[in-house]
């Protein structure tokens, strides 16, 4: 089993940055592919980004050169920096975690990111 917090959303300005963190609990964190996904109003939810624990990253290509994600595996966390945010970024993003060898997949909460002047 597998808990994620997700925090890090807020409103920002177009051409604003904001960082998202998702704490990891209850498993071995290393064990699973972490991810970003989002979800705006009306439209179905998308992969963002993603990594593997040995760091290997795949973007949507409508974030490559603004969002960079990142894990720190004794911290159990994974994080996704977002630079030149547009007002096209505003969604829900949600964290997770899908095991590498098993059927085990999590997710978190959500987080609220708004980009608007």
């Amino acid at each position: 089993q597998v808990q994620l917090v997700e925090s890090g959303g807020g409103l920002v300005q177009p051409g604003g940055s904001l960082r998202l963190s998702c704490a990891a609990s209850g498993s071995i964190f290393r064990s699973y592919i972490m991810g970003w996904h989002r979800q705006a109003p009306g439209k179905q939810r998308e992969l963002v980004a993603k990594i593997t624990s040995g760091g290997i990253t795949n973007y949507r290509d409508s974030v490559k050169g603004r969002f960079t994600i990142a894990r720190d595996n004794a911290k159990n966390t994974v994080y996704l920096q977002m630079n030149s945010l547009k007002p096209e970024d505003t969604a829900v993003y949600y964290c997770n975690a899908d095991h590498e060898f098993l059927m085990y997949n999590y997710w978190g909460q959500g987080t609220q990111v708004t980009v608007s002047s």
